[in-house]
């Protein structure tokens, strides 16, 4: 695969960073070498419209920074997030029972993702720190053995809460191993993922395999 003009070194680390290698010539072009895996081989999420946009962390000179958000509106934003906990049907059906001695598991992950969201800006560097006006932590059981975790975080503000959503979610699904490990050292916790965002220049997003569930 030939590509040809300029190439920004942002898609250069990029590309790098999922196996290519490249031959540079006095042609202002890049070529993968034979062996490296071509775009086409790359997960459906991975692929991009070049150009690629630029890392907004980093200035210029490469210097970590929180983005300035100051020339944006004040808009609605909202992110949905999900996460699955894979564990063995009788863990399942202790957990859906309320049968854990540490008490009702889905309620202390419900706040345990809860409190996550308001820390966010605290374990992530370069988060800002928002004011947020809604978080709603849900829990389904799409098959057996599988607990499903759906947060929808919402709030008026000038950027995003998709990483309050993420967060969320991950400490929801720690919360429940933690919960339920006494009895399932072997549970998994996969799937994290953005599902739905609003709000803000990029518009809205909205994932096309939200309703798997595998």
């Amino acid at each position: 695969m030939l590509y040809k003009g300029s190439v920004e070194s942002a898609v250069v680390n990029e590309l790098a960073a999922h196996g290519f290698r490249f031959v540079f010539s006095s042609q202002p072009s890049v070529r993968p070498a034979a062996s490296a895996r071509s775009h086409s081989d790359l997960p459906r999420e991975h692929k991009w419209n070049y150009p690629m946009p630029e890392f907004t962390h980093f200035s210029p000179d490469g210097a970590s920074r929180i983005v300035d958000v100051g020339d944006k509106l004040v808009t609605h934003r909202m992110a949905r997030a999900e996460g699955l906990v894979l564990m063995q049907p009788e863990t399942l059906r202790l957990l859906r029972n309320r049968e854990f001695s540490k008490g009702d598991v889905l309620e202390v992950a419900r706040l345990a993702g809860i409190m996550a969201t308001k820390r966010t800006s605290a374990l992530i560097p370069l988060c800002h720190v928002l004011p947020l006006e809604c978080v709603e932590v849900q829990f389904e059981f799409p098959s057996e053995g599988r607990v499903r975790v759906d947060v929808r975080v919402s709030t008026e503000a000038k950027t995003g809460v998709e990483m309050e959503a993420l967060m969320a979610v991950s400490v929801s699904c720690l919360t429940i191993y933690d919960m339920c490990k006494s009895v399932d050292r072997g549970m998994e916790i996969t799937r994290i993922r953005l599902v739905e965002k609003a709000g803000g220049r990029s518009g809205h997003f909205l994932r096309e395999s939200a309703s798997e569930t595998s």
